[in-house]
């Protein structure tokens, strides 16, 4: 959110306050950081600041809902209270709650709506305008228990450009439950249900996938046996999943715990570890421990009552609790790679906060983690550690073994190995020795296209002919190949070699590849030197290098040199004249013409005029068109 917003939104409620002098303002927010600092722009404004969000302590949600009628902790007993209150509330207060006292609504405008990345089964939020309908829903607030007022921090031409409704929950939300419930109806498709919205297809097909990799729907989607069971359990069919494979192997009570744990997510003061969190449920007395027993002891139930129930369970709360998150989320086992860092089974970088006690851990099984937008990184919010045993029983549809030979960009070169995964984690390699040779071919084209054509050898002599020829085809086109480094690449299949390796590349000479697309068929190639020629000869005898790097070829030769010689030769065929770069005795441009006759009338004198004097050993003729070109100095006397 932007922060000159956020300082408005404050302003907008300091105002508030000021304007009237009775009730407390309820102020609309999209997300937690937000509410937090619009929290710090209000210290010091007169009123007790409370925030409100899903994920707020027990005892702050009380502090919002209860209003004065609650009693003062330990710690605020005989301290004054100020007379008025101001709540910063993510959407959480639209409509489901009641704050007591409001009269004012100050509202940003903005909401955080969910989003699935269905191809790595991470969630997101992403900040959304709010539609017009929720804005009079927010409105609302003001008015629950007597005449209030609304300040809208938007303008109001911009009411126009909102959405009538917020997006309905089936076009953006997680459709795994909704697909097995379809299938169970003999609805795979969903398409034969009287919906207000179709399911989005994309969505759809992940649910389905997801469905049929825990067994709950056949190839053809239709509902499994198994699948009937887990949409009798009354959970995510990933739970579903966790609870009826993990309860045979850590126990019917320590599954149920686990699958209660994450079919709500814990308050946020039970911390990430899921270990720890479990605890914490165990021993709470909280809101959310006593709906978590209630929960736990329903699973239970429909254990029992499915005849899956074994109460065989380990006592070290560890070995009970990755397993069935791991079964849950396969594709989210991490191996650790530094720090705070792991890598997931579907190829995400993942974060843990610094004072996690998470760190340090080889495995994960991440429960809870989501991407912020434009994030190539995962932030775990709950997860368990494991061991690889476990990552490898919980995720074992996951492994495979195979050969792997591909250009590795960190090592910059062909590797060829025996690979065990899991998903993108390797788990074991070991070096491949008869690589097919098509398989190698394939990783050098990639690794050229990754890198370019700098990995060939490119000797001088190589960097020439390939601007000559670079020349020739701006200057006459086909038949004479495009040298650009993009073309160079389109045609790599056509140059390479039998290169295997980075080392292979770096033997080959790059001026044999230039020479490999020449014109050949038809002689054509055979007039490069004439079309293009590397050299000149100058009316001195000196055989003179032509520079083709610049648009238009450069003949940078002594001016003394060139006595006599009204024009220089034109080259491709008489279409381009040389650019004569006329040096003096020293070697350093004195002049720069296209036209050396021209040159010799009007430029000439003023050269003459300027070097002579320094350079008095040296021819400076009247007439330079006739004069004998030289490259040597006059003799001493």
């Amino acid at each position: 959110m932007d922060p000159a917003l956020l300082r408005h939104v404050a302003a907008t409620v300091r105002r508030a306050l000021a304007e009237s002098g009775e009730g407390d303002v309820l102020c609309f927010l999209p997300g937690v950081g937000e509410i937090g600092r619009v929290a710090a722009l209000l210290d010091g404004c007169g009123a007790e600041v409370l925030q409100l969000h899903g994920r707020a302590p027990a005892a702050a949600q009380d502090a919002v809902l209860h209003g004065r009628d609650r009693e003062p902790d330990g710690d605020a007993a005989g301290k004054p209270e100020p007379e008025r209150r101001v709540v910063l509330a993510t959407s959480v207060a639209e409509s489901s709650l009641t704050v007591p006292g409001v009269r004012i609504v100050v509202d940003s405008g903005l909401a955080r709506e969910p989003r699935v990345d269905h191809a790595r089964g991470l969630d997101s939020l992403t900040t959304v305008r709010v539609s017009r309908a929720t804005a009079e829903q927010r409105q609302g607030r003001a008015g629950r228990e007597a005449p209030g007022v609304v300040h809208r921090c938007w303008p109001p031409g911009e009411d126009a450009g909102r959405p009538k409704w917020p997006s309905p929950e089936i076009m953006i939300a997680d459709l795994t439950t909704f697909a097995l419930q379809a299938a169970a109806w003999g609805e795979p498709d969903a398409t034969g249900l009287a919906l207000l919205d179709l399911p989005p297809s994309g969505a759809m097909s992940a649910a389905g996938e997801t469905l049929r990799a825990v067994g709950a729907v056949d190839a053809s989607g239709r509902i499994t046996g198994r699948g009937a069971r887990m949409a009798r359990m009354g959970v995510h069919p990933r739970l579903a999943r966790a609870l009826l494979d993990g309860a045979p192997l850590v126990g019917a009570r320590a599954a149920a715990e686990v699958v209660a744990l994450l079919s709500e997510e814990p308050p946020r003061e039970y911390g990430d570890d899921l270990t720890d969190a479990l605890r914490a449920a165990r021993r709470g007395r909280d809101g959310y421990a006593v709906r978590w027993s209630a929960e736990v002891r329903r699973l239970r139930s429909a254990l029992r009552t499915a005849g899956d129930a074994p109460e065989a369970a380990t006592d070290r709360d560890q070995d009970g609790v990755g397993l069935p998150v791991a079964l849950a989320y396969p594709e989210r086992v991490a191996v650790a790679r530094g720090g705070q860092d792991w890598l997931m089974a579907n190829g995400t970088r993942a974060q843990s906060t610094e004072r996690s006690p998470l760190r340090g851990a080889a495995w994960l099984a991440v429960a809870v983690a989501d991407r912020p937008v434009g994030s190539p990184t995962a932030r775990v919010r709950l997860a368990a550690a494991i061991d690889e045993a476990t990552a490898r029983t919980a995720a074992a549809a996951l492994l495979e073994t195979g050969e792997d030979v591909r250009w590795d960009a960190d090592r910059g070169d062909v590797i060829a190995a025996v690979t065990e995964r899991l998903g993108s984690v390797e788990l074991s390699s070991r070096p491949l020795q008869r690589p097919a040779p098509d398989r190698v071919r394939a990783a050098v084209l990639d690794g050229l296209r990754r890198e370019g054509t700098r990995l060939l050898r490119w000797t001088g002599d190589a960097r020439a002919l390939r601007e000559r020829l670079a020349f020739l085809h701006r200057a006459l086109g086909a038949p004479w190949p495009d040298v650009s480094e993009r073309a160079l690449l389109a045609r790599a299949e056509e140059w390479l070699g039998a290169a295997g390796s980075r080392a292979d590349l770096a033997r080959t000479d790059a001026a044999d590849v230039l020479r490999g697309l020449l014109p050949w068929t038809g002689g054509e190639a055979a007039r490069l030197d004439t079309l293009a020629p590397e050299r000149v000869q100058v009316p001195s005898g000196s055989r003179v290098r032509v520079d083709y790097a610049t648009e238009q070829p450069v003949l940078a030769v002594k001016l003394q040199e060139l006595f006599g010689w009204q024009d220089t030769p034109p080259i491709a065929d008489g279409r381009v004249a040389l650019l004569v770069h006329l040096l003096s005795p020293a070697g350093r441009p004195a002049a720069v013409t296209g036209d050396l006759a021209g040159f010799w009338r009007e430029g000439y004198r003023a050269v003459r005029a300027e070097l002579r004097g320094r350079y008095p050993r040296h021819p400076w003729p009247e007439d330079p068109a006739t004069a004998e070109p030289t490259r040597r100095v006059k003799p001493r006397r």
